[in-house]
């Protein structure tokens, strides 16, 4: 198939990947641009994985109060330089976190966070509730498992599908970033607050 130039400006608008590399892997794919895209978004996998070692001590403290001052985000995004901390994109994606946050309301940063008192606490919960819709006590422990995914999903930041595109998750968001920007890039920490939640 015939690469042209439409096809290669596309796939880097969508990806972020040099010229000669998205060429690279349109003829690899035969010119299949959601194939390419997924080839890109592993290799930039396996670069943000390279830069995880790097030191980040720079970067910025987003803070986001949603209309009507009921939601306040605090969150801190880190990344290895201040030229990069002070790059338009890296603070849009700290805007869009802060964003995220407010909205899907996470708990925890990673599923490693959370922890084995509040684990256990939601497993037996979710045993007692496979076994009242008259589950198999031997598929029960499968069960439980799938939820429990559900529950980091809901509960994890970096686990969360990113509210403007459910198909990525937020660790994907930011591994793109990496990839795009060329620096390691990890949210440090967040608070969220909501008027009149309990303490």
């Amino acid at each position: 198939m015939q690469i042209t130039t439409e096809m290669v400006k596309d796939l880097r608008s969508a990806t972020g990947a040099g010229v000669l590399e998205a060429k690279k892997v349109l003829e690899q794919t035969n010119g299949d641009f959601n194939k390419a895209v997924d080839v890109l978004r592993e290799k930039g996998a396996a670069r943000a994985a390279k830069r995880a070692d790097r030191a980040a001590k720079e970067g910025l403290i987003e803070v986001y109060i949603h209309p009507g001052n009921r939601v306040g985000v605090m969150l801190e995004l880190n990344c290895e330089t201040d030229f990069v901390a002070r790059n338009e994109q890296f603070q849009d994606l700290a805007h869009n976190l802060a964003l995220h946050i407010a909205a899907a309301a996470p708990h925890y940063l990673t599923a490693e966070e959370v922890s084995a008192a509040d684990l256990e606490r939601e497993m037996s919960v979710l045993r007692a509730q496979a076994l009242a819709e008259g589950k198999p006590e031997a598929v029960v422990e499968k069960i439980v498992s799938g939820r429990v995914q559900k529950f980091y999903e809901e509960m994890c930041l970096l686990e969360q599908p990113y509210i403007r595109d459910e198909k990525v998750k937020i660790k994907d968001l930011l591994t793109d970033a990496i990839r795009t920007i060329g620096e390691n890039i990890f949210v440090r920490r967040f608070a969220r607050y909501e008027l009149g939640e309990s303490l």
